[in-house]
């Protein structure tokens, strides 16, 4: 009698989570370097979150005079020196310098001009005090503190013309705007969006706002890694949640045109009907199929077709923090970014519980902080069933447990912060 096939496939071997994460940069980085090229001018306003593609320089000096950081006088030091309040100095009032319009004179001995924040402090006058500590008499001013040359801020202080403010690689936000525009630029170098087809596979997935039969869910992971992805930079080319059918698999790839990853929920585990599983081991070159990761163990990264495909569990929390975990080392190789990756951003709190690692998995628990004392506390947000999608949302961090590790009631230990990678 011939045996009949086992349904399940053999479980392939399993790679630790840094080896997941090496793997995933280096093919991000190859990839990266294809499209050096691939880079666009956008206006500051449009440049928010994306990466710098080269050096920016600056165009002019910053600030571009010496120029005063308080309001009150400009006037020289060796004026003031002996000024206290049982021996004020009184000084003459020559004029006003202001921002934008500086005083054309010259401030000689025993003289001084009043001085605006930000106005370019007048010639002869090397020290700035201010107003709060003057008392006026007509064309007089008198004052009992000696006149303060770190008041001034030096042509240069900030950039010089040529200098390196920004470097390539960096993601953009509000300050790299203000210094870009400090620096005279209106438009900034920034590499090319990443375009992600995002598919939800699985026959119990509903759209949100369609009826549930029972047994069906609501799709939360392709609503929730369109906004993980627009949060990395990405564009995303939405793909039609699809039927656990291998024909009707392969029909919507075809259809999300020219792409830089496929990124997909669903369908990777061991069940009999996990056909992006099948799929995968059957057409592509597979990268790894496992991680020892928890949440999200069935993790795999393939090559379809020339194409980067990493595929995620179908639970939601699990199709999140593996993003943030895995998603995210791809994406930030790709696209030239040199910042840490949002698992090497932590900040060490204490636990406010035992909390565990699942054997020999790195694993990844939500947990709230809170302050107490002079300390943070992180204690988990119920059940880590990565199919409870409050857990995360309650959520501020994800507290990382090494393999094999347990942090009793007050250990020190590292979290990630979730916003802003998620909020």
């Amino acid at each position: 009698m011939t045996p009949m096939p086992d349904p399940t496939p053999t479980p392939p071997t399993s790679v630790s989570f840094e080896e997941a994460v090496t793997l995933l940069r280096r093919d991000g980085a190859a990839r990266h370097a294809e499209r050096l090229d691939a880079v666009e001018f956008v206006p500051l306003a449009e440049a928010r979150a994306r990466i710098l593609a080269q050096d920016l320089t600056s165009t002019c000096d910053h600030p571009n005079v010496d120029d005063s950081s308080l309001d009150g006088i400009a006037c020289r030091i060796e004026d003031t020196r002996e000024a206290s309040p049982a021996q004020p100095v009184s000084l003459e009032l020559i004029g006003d310098a202001a921002a934008g319009r500086a005083f054309q004179g010259h401030v000689a001995a025993g003289q001084a001009t009043w001085i605006q924040t930000g106005a370019a402090v007048p010639d002869g006058a090397d020290g700035i005090i201010p107003v709060e500590a003057l008392r006026r008499d007509g064309d007089r001013v008198w004052t009992e503190t000696v006149a303060d040359a770190s008041a001034i801020r030096r042509r240069g202080q900030d950039v010089r013309t040529g200098d390196v403010g920004l470097t390539a690689g960096r993601r953009i936000d509000a300050a790299c705007v203000a210094l870009a525009a400090a620096m005279g630029h209106a438009t900034v170098p920034v590499t090319r969006r990443l375009r992600v087809a995002v598919l939800t596979s699985g026959d119990e997935v509903v759209p949100p706002g369609g009826a549930l039969q029972p047994g069906d869910v609501f799709d939360a992971n392709g609503p929730a890694l369109h906004a993980l992805l627009h949060a990395a930079g990405a564009d995303v080319v939405a793909l039609d949640t699809v039927r656990d059918d291998a024909g009707a698999l392969e029909d919507v790839l075809q259809a999300a045109g020219p792409v830089d990853l496929f990124l997909t929920s669903g369908g990777i585990s061991m069940g009999r009907y996990d056909r992006i599983r099948d799929l995968l081991e059957q057409r592509s070159d597979i990268v790894f199929r496992k991680v020892l990761l928890k949440p999200g163990g069935p993790a795999t990264f393939a090559i379809l077709g020339g194409l980067p495909w990493l595929a995620l569990p179908g639970n939601p929390v699990s199709s999140m923090v593996t993003f943030l975990a895995l998603g995210r080392a791809w994406l930030d190789a790709a696209s030239g970014s040199r910042e840490p990756l949002p698992l090497e951003q932590t900040i060490p709190v204490r636990a406010g519980a035992v909390l565990r690692s699942a054997g020999a998995k790195m694993t990844l628990l939500r947990v709230t902080l809170t302050r107490e004392n002079d300390h943070v506390t992180a204690r988990p947000t119920g059940s880590q069933n990565s199919g409870i999608v409050r857990s995360l949302a309650d959520a501020d961090a994800l507290a990382l447990v090494p393999p094999h590790t347990t942090y009793d009631e007050g250990d020190l230990l590292d979290v990630v912060p979730l916003a802003p990678h998620v909020r």
